[in-house]
């Protein structure tokens, strides 16, 4: 087999250059426009942070409750095999502890009411819609509320407590604030910003499937042909500069 030449060691690295540039061109433009957005806008914004009541500090004698016998009851009543989390938290001005316990395998959560100790129902729309207003700076009108048991991994609310109301509220606000059902506790603000937000995010990250997983082989394979083109253009940047040196001399 005949040894290449330098002028088909240029003829390769030209194609190799040009079919990657073709290839790659699209996401990289696609990578750019994200990072032009993400740049370009207010994250505090984008989570609705601007359109949130701040949350009124507890008082240190707001919990009075035996946590103990709580805890006991959790597990008589709920199954609970084992209590993970306790917090207190305040819902429709009132204080509870937040427990959250593992049952038949899967996590639940149950409020308490921290002064009677007494275990609180899951919120109805009506005291849902009461607490998403509660978070709310602004007025506005309610567009519509929908009951959640489940969320695909696309959805603006995945991976997040369940079951839960989405409350949507038109005007300037144009935001879906979501309340955990079991908990009363406002999850999340999701807007506009944030949806174009979360879409140029799957883009940049090339995690179809739920945005958030970095280390995946789309993003990994694209990451070494980006390098690969670049190292491509050094190579024919100076394969064509010794060639033109050589046609003048």
């Amino acid at each position: 087999m005949a040894a290449m030449t330098r002028r088909d060691i240029h003829r390769w690295v030209r194609k190799t250059h040009r079919y990657l540039g073709l290839i790659l061109g699209i996401q990289f433009f696609l990578w750019t426009a994200g990072g032009l957005y993400f740049s370009w806008t207010n994250i505090d914004t984008i989570r609705g942070d601007n359109l949130k009541q701040q949350i009124p500090s507890l008082s240190l004698d707001s919990a009075v409750a035996n946590l103990s016998q709580i805890q006991q009851e959790v597990k008589s009543k709920l199954k609970a095999e084992s209590i993970e989390s306790v917090q207190l938290v305040t819902v429709l001005g009132t204080t509870y502890y937040e427990l959250g316990y593992r049952a038949a395998g899967e996590m639940n959560s149950v409020l308490a009411d921290a002064h009677t100790g007494q275990l609180r129902s899951a919120l109805s729309e009506k005291e849902a819609i009461e607490c998403a207003k509660g978070r709310l700076k602004d007025t506005a009108t309610i567009v519509k509320v929908e009951y959640l048991t489940e969320t695909g991994p696309h959805h603006e609310y995945r991976e997040k407590p369940l079951p839960a109301y989405a409350i949507t509220f038109s005007g300037n606000v144009n935001t879906t604030v979501y309340v955990a059902a079991e908990t009363g506790v406002v999850q999340t603000f999701r807007n506009d910003q944030w949806r174009i937000f979360d879409f140029l995010w799957m883009l940049h990250t090339m995690d179809y499937n739920g945005r958030d997983n970095i280390n995946n082989w789309p993003l990994r394979v694209f990451s070494l042909l980006g390098l690969v083109a670049i190292m491509s253009g050094f190579v024919l940047f100076f394969v064509s500069l010794k060639k033109s040196q050589k046609l003048k001399s």
